[in-house]
């Protein structure tokens, strides 16, 4: 029993040292097992292989604490090794990723660079080919143009061979040379027409040649176009369709062997590319010179057409006067008949000429009379213009002072010329310095007189001389009045009708106008119409005007009615 007790004492505190010293599970079992195989055999032991026992029991746990303790060092060392492991291979893994991502983005900026050039070759190739096309149409219309005037030009030697022949059956028939009946100068002319007709017909054969050799250009660039940029552009469209092909997912896990292999293409194909750009810039080059080369040559084949139509017309005008020329003589013996009587007829001519001469001079004559009648009728017209414009301008000033006591008015005549600018003295002044200057010229016109200006002074002095367009209302309507009044002394008229003339006046100024009146209307008959007791004073009669019902009644007044009538108006006005 005590050893039954000291075992299991023994066993918990190896059992527990156990789990302390054990974090490996199969190392934890096998030391479990060693000791169950050796516990079992405890209750048939004696104490001496007890203790025995007991102490290689203890000797494996410590040789299995020492060999924990050694495989935690190591397993420590080995996880801090993996540990920089990991970060070294994380660091590498990271450089590569970058640079393989730096190369994939060049990669892709290649690619387009490489697409915008295969776009930029086909846009070049389409240009080409339009421009193909385009001098394609042009060499057919040049080729339809060309074969009508090529006919034509046949044509016109045909009727030159005929037009020749008519000219040596005429000269067989004449028995005289054409040529030697023309003028030196026609001869000259015909000559240089028959060698600038040969000159265009060698230039035509010439033109023929060069457009055949146009053609062969032509056709060449056509041939080269087909065959090599159409197979370069095949080319660089299956690099790419190839680039496109290896840019997926591969792309992080190409090593760099590809990628060197990728670049190198890629500069293939820009290699290839750039010498596409130069076959097309000489491509275009030679398209370019063939289009001016054919432009020249079609300038210079109108240039002789038109002058082969010119130097045709020519001809044709020739043959035309030759064919005139011919019935020339029998015209000319024909009208030398006719001036047969040419004697008679010279001395009837001279003697109508002598009969239009004393026709003319009578005529001359005349017109010096009707010019001097006009002379005496302008200038008659001139001195009653004169005349007039002394008496209303002196009528006007005695006019004004009267109805302005100490003031000034004078009339100015303005003239076109020059010295229109400078206006006229009142009165005799004025009429003095206009006999003057008709004295200085032969016939004074009255074209000359634009028309009258009016000046007046309020205060009488003669720096205050104003304008009509510097006077107020009323000075106007005064102004106005004074030269009707003015006229009315001159030229007096039957009768003057003035509505409310006063309106704008004072009831002075009212006061001098229908003393004014009453002055005048000895010789003249004066119907006005007033709102003011002023004109009332030298009335002879009144006439009431009264508006009912939309209507207008006048009816005879008395002077006090009319009176009374003007006072109320002017209470309640």
């Amino acid at each position: 029993k005590r050893w039954g007790c000291i075992i299991e004492v023994i066993m918990g505190r190896v059992f527990l040292f156990i789990k302390l010293i054990s974090e490996n599970k199969k190392h934890k079992e096998f030391i479990q097992s060693q000791l169950f195989s050796r516990i079992t055999y405890l209750p048939q032991l004696s104490p001496p292989v007890f203790l025995a026992l007991c102490i290689s029991s203890m000797q494996l746990l410590l040789s299995c604490m020492f060999y924990n303790k050694l495989i935690y060092i190591n397993v420590r060392k080995a996880e801090e090794e993996l540990g920089e492991l990991e970060a070294k291979l994380n660091e590498n893994l990271r450089r590569n990723i970058e640079r393989i991502n730096n190369e994939i983005n060049q990669l892709m900026n290649q690619m387009q660079q490489i697409e915008t050039q295969q776009r930029k070759f086909k846009a070049s190739r389409y240009s080409i080919l339009s421009e193909m096309k385009t001098l394609k149409e042009k060499r057919q219309q040049s080729e339809k143009t060309f074969m009508p005037k090529q006919r034509s030009l046949q044509s016109l030697e045909a009727s030159l061979h005929a037009m020749e022949s008519t000219r040596e059956s005429l000269k067989a028939e004449l028995g005289t040379d054409l040529l030697s009946q023309l003028s030196l100068e026609d001869q000259k002319r015909v000559d240089a027409l028959n060698d600038e007709i040969r000159q265009l017909q060698q230039e035509n054969r010439q033109l023929l040649n060069e457009r055949i050799k146009l053609e062969g250009i032509i056709t060449r660039v056509e041939t080269y176009l087909n065959e090599n940029l159409r197979k370069h552009l095949d080319q660089v469209e299956q690099e790419i369709n190839e680039l496109r092909e290896t840019e997926g997912g591969t792309v992080l896990t190409a090593t760099t062997s590809e990628l060197e292999a990728i670049n190198k293409r890629v500069k293939d194909t820009m290699a290839r590319s750039e010498d596409l750009d130069n076959s097309i810039d000489k491509t275009e080059a030679g398209i370019k010179e063939l289009q001016k080369s054919m432009e020249h040559w079609k300038n210079m084949e109108k240039e002789h057409m038109d002058a082969i139509n010119h130097d045709t017309k020519e001809l044709e005008k020739m043959t035309n006067r030759l064919k005139q020329l011919f019935p020339k003589p029998e015209q000319c013996n024909t009208e030398l008949k006719k001036y047969s009587h040419a004697l008679d007829q010279f001395v009837n001519f001279s003697e109508q000429k002598e009969k239009l001469i004393k026709r003319q001079e009578e005529l001359d004559r005349g017109y010096k009379l009707i010019m001097e009648l006009m002379n005496v009728l302008e200038l008659r017209k001139y001195e009653a213009i004169q005349l007039t414009f002394k008496q209303v301008s002196k009528n006007f000033s005695e006019v004004f002072q009267k109805l302005v006591p100490g003031g000034k008015a004078t009339l100015v005549i303005k003239k076109g010329d020059v010295e229109g600018s400078q206006s006229q003295d009142e009165g005799e002044g004025s009429g003095e310095s206009e006999r003057g200057s008709g004295s200085q010229s032969s016939v004074p016109s009255v074209d000359q007189f634009t028309g009258v200006g009016i000046r007046v002074s309020f205060t009488g002095k003669q720096g205050e001389m104003r304008e009509m367009q510097q006077l107020s209302g009323g000075q106007k309507s005064l102004v106005a009045l004074a030269l009707i009044f003015a006229i009315q002394k001159c030229d007096p008229a039957p009768f003057y009708l003035f509505d409310e003339v006063d309106q704008a006046l004072d009831a002075q100024h009212r006061k001098a106008v229908s003393d004014m009146i009453m002055e005048l209307a000895v010789h003249a008959q004066f119907i006005t119409a007033t709102f003011r007791p002023e004109l009332l004073e030298s009335a002879d009669k009144f006439y009431g005007v009264k508006f009912r019902n939309k209507v207008s009644h006048i009816d005879v007044i008395t002077a006090e009615m009319a009176k009374d009538f003007v006072e109320d108006d002017t209470t309640h006005g």
